[in-house]
């Protein structure tokens, strides 16, 4: 039985093209920064989204670690939202590695953040509290694009407030691609961008942080400290930039399959969130456990939340979007 698995865009396998862009890379040794490939995907994604300097790490959680602790020093905060990856998700990693304090706020509806909530949050210039460094964003949010609009108050307001302002942009060329802009149009509104390779792109693994030559230089370092320094990464990087010539426009594909099946889902009596890009939320309740169960027997492998979230990806064809569909239909009438 063939496995549709919906718990991510991370569970993608690379494809026979990438396969053979990885096993004919050319590699160095990447800590004396002598790996071509390497070297070319930093500065290949660097001019692409409109920067001076690019890092290219295992993860995008060191990716992001790495961009916080380069904006902000021991005993900082950064400001960022409740559901954000960089608060919630990775480890608690900017305060136990970075001592960074990090002020939540409550994420809007449309994935943002409100600017007045987060003028309200910024401390006072005075010793009782921590120095106020940084906005931190996500975009895509929980499959939700943040407009262009609002990326551009969100600017004009850090400016203002003397903040840097970083992205976590795991997802950013599904954003691009939804916009339909091109990524750069995104990424000029942030001091620094973490672009994550593995995801819907389809690379096995690897992120990619840009900015500032400064700012890179000392995420350089850090990476060393944190143990991210690879050797011969050159068959990596390869997949990356395979995935960056090939695999962004066929995003496209993805969020019209998350389309169709948050539609049909609707129309099977499910209470479905609208859907943007590849993330397709639905309202399962206490049944979670028992539909992800019942749909792993079909073939469909889903995580088990109330509030259920189905990720379309490049292994996933419209055909199996409808064996999905069948399986929701066939739980809800048992």
């Amino acid at each position: 039985m063939t496995v549709i698995d919906l718990r991510s865009d991370t569970v993608t396998q690379p494809t026979p093209g990438m396969l053979d862009a990885m096993a004919s890379a050319v590699s160095g040794d990447d800590v004396y920064g002598e790996d071509p490939s390497v070297n070319r995907l930093e500065a290949e994604l660097a001019k692409r989204l409109g920067f001076s300097a690019a890092l290219f790490v295992p993860t995008g959680t060191m990716s992001n670690l790495l961009a916080l602790m380069a904006h902000c020093e021991r005993g900082e905060e950064y400001i960022v939202g409740q559901q954000a990856h960089t608060y919630k998700y990775e480890g608690g990693g900017a305060a136990v590695l970075g001592s960074i304090q990090p002020q939540p706020l409550e994420v809007q509806a449309d994935g943002s953040l409100d600017l007045d909530h987060v003028l309200a949050a910024i401390k006072p210039d005075d010793f009782h509290f921590a120095r106020t460094r940084l906005l931190a964003l996500e975009n895509t949010m929980q499959g939700k694009v943040l407009p262009l609009e609002y990326l551009a108050k969100a600017r004009a307001f850090t400016r203002e407030h003397g903040l840097a302002l970083h992205l976590d942009g795991a997802r950013i060329y599904n954003a691009a691609v939804k916009l339909g802009v091109d990524a750069r149009k995104i990424a000029e509104h942030f001091d620094s961008v973490s672009v994550c390779l593995s995801k819907g792109l389809g690379a096995p693994v690897g992120s990619v942080l840009c900015g500032s030559t400064a700012l890179i230089a000392k995420a350089r370092r850090l990476r060393k400290m944190v143990g991210g320094g690879m050797r011969q990464a050159g068959s990596l990087a390869a997949a990356g930039l395979y995935a960056l010539d090939h695999q962004v426009q066929r995003l496209a594909d993805d969020h019209a399959n998350a389309q169709w099946l948050g539609d049909e889902l609707r129309k099977a009596g499910y209470t479905v969130e609208p859907v943007q890009t590849n993330m397709v939320y639905v309202q399962v309740g206490d049944q979670a456990q028992a539909l992800k169960a019942f749909a792993a027997e079909r073939g469909v492998k889903l995580s088990a939340a109330p509030r259920l979230r189905m990720v379309t990806h490049l292994d996933v064809s419209r055909a199996q979007t409808e064996q999905v569909v069948q399986a929701f239909v066939e739980f809800s009438r048992k």
